[in-house]
């Protein structure tokens, strides 16, 4: 009897054991890898860089005009930093003129607004309109093309090297990954998100006023995601024999951005086509937390400051993308703070993190900072301090 009894124990202890392993082995949602002909592409979330999907992501290729994105975002840091501004005049050189390939027919001599070149770059792909601003910012093409990859080699895009500001070279010293396109795509928008009402333009008239008169130009742009896929925003598209057929599409839906950067598809329909395939990918895997950090924050203490507490602040908002099918509900915020601080203390110096987690691991954090300096205390200071404790008493 006993042993019938352990048996159905040991039996039952099994079942158990078999139970929990199944529940903690049950596989999370998985997803069927995006199916495209193009060779090389990313799709990246534009808020937290985080890669969704990848395929021969850091391959080195040639990237035709996609070139143009670094080429705007060297035009947008020296807008926001005041160099040049949106309503500057600038004239078109005889060299800038003598661009083959992708144009918009400036004339030598011809003068066009800052805001109009951009259109010209953003909107038509204008390879005259793009060597005309880098040399009215650099003086000269060469020089632009310097400022190109020292801000390629401070995002950490290793495998980039441009020859020009915008792609027509055939050079093999000319290249770049589509992840380091997805890198520099996201430099672009998050920074410069203004950028977008230019990408997003789908045909607009300009007038080119020469000695021989003035005649209307029609930019018509060269992505036609914008028609064909209904979130799209952005951003370039390129094309050479050498590059075939390349493309770094941006999309916005329901406030999620993504970046869909595609490398030598084999024709411009397959581009679009694989463009869109991935975005969609994207958004059907992709769930977005956002904590925006509105909450209030204690006072912290100060340790011989002028002031006895600081306010605090967050340094922005969380952002977390799943791709795992997990639930989001579970996410845990947990304030993390010192008890005292020594002074003195400067704004925005570094006192605190929140930390998110979920099921119990950390899956990121946002910094606490001080809202306000606060001042090493003096003799001085104690000493008013002490005389006005004695007035009040």
């Amino acid at each position: 009897m006993l042993k019938k009894r352990r048996k159905r124990i040991y039996t039952l202890l099994m079942m158990i054991c078999l139970c929990i392993n199944m529940c903690v082995y049950i596989p999370m949602k998985a997803y069927a890898a995006p199916d495209v002909a193009t060779p090389s592409y990313v799709v990246m979330e534009a808020s937290t860089g985080q890669i969704i999907c990848e395929q021969d992501a850091n391959t080195r290729r040639s990237p035709a005009s996609i070139t143009k994105i670094m080429t705007l975002l060297i035009i947008f840091e020296h807008l926001k930093s005041g160099r040049i501004h949106l309503e500057d005049k600038i004239t078109t050189s005889s060299y800038a003129k003598s661009m083959g390939g992708s144009q918009v027919f400036l004339d030598e001599g011809e003068t066009q607004t800052l805001d109009t070149m951009i259109k010209c770059i953003a909107v038509a792909s204008g390879n005259d309109a793009s060597v005309a601003v880098a040399e009215y910012i650099a003086g000269s093409e060469s020089e632009f093309v310097k400022m190109m990859n020292d801000k390629a080699e401070s995002l950490g895009m290793q495998n980039t090297h441009f020859e020009d500001c915008c792609g027509l070279t055939d050079s093999d010293n000319h290249y770049t990954s589509a992840k380091d396109v997805a890198i520099m795509s996201r430099e672009l928008i998050t920074k410069y998100p203004e950028v977008l009402d230019y990408t997003g333009i789908w045909m607009e008239d300009i007038e080119h006023r020469t000695s021989r008169g003035t005649s209307t130009f029609t930019l018509s742009s060269t992505n036609k995601l914008l028609k064909q896929y209904e979130w799209a925003t952005g951003l370039k598209t390129g094309s050479t024999s050498k590059a075939l057929y390349c493309l770094s599409a941006t999309a916005n839906k329901d406030g999620m951005e993504l970046i869909a950067v595609v490398m030598a598809a084999p024709d411009k329909d397959t581009r679009f086509a694989d463009a869109m395939t991935l975005l969609n990918y994207g958004y059907s895997v992709s769930n977005m937390y956002t904590d925006e950090n509105k909450d209030m924050l204690p006072a912290q203490q100060i340790h011989g400051g002028v002031e006895e507490n600081v306010a605090l602040v967050y340094a922005g908002e969380f952002n977390y993308l799943d791709t795992a099918g997990s639930n989001l509900n579970d996410i845990e915020k947990e304030i993390s703070l010192p008890k005292i601080v020594e002074a003195p203390v400067a704004q925005g110096d570094a006192i605190g993190e929140a930390v998110y987690k979920l099921n119990g691991k950390r899956i990121g954090s946002v910094s606490i900072l001080a809202a306000d300096s606060v001042e090493k205390a003096g003799y001085l200071h104690y000493l008013r301090k002490l005389w006005l404790k004695y007035l009040v008493s």
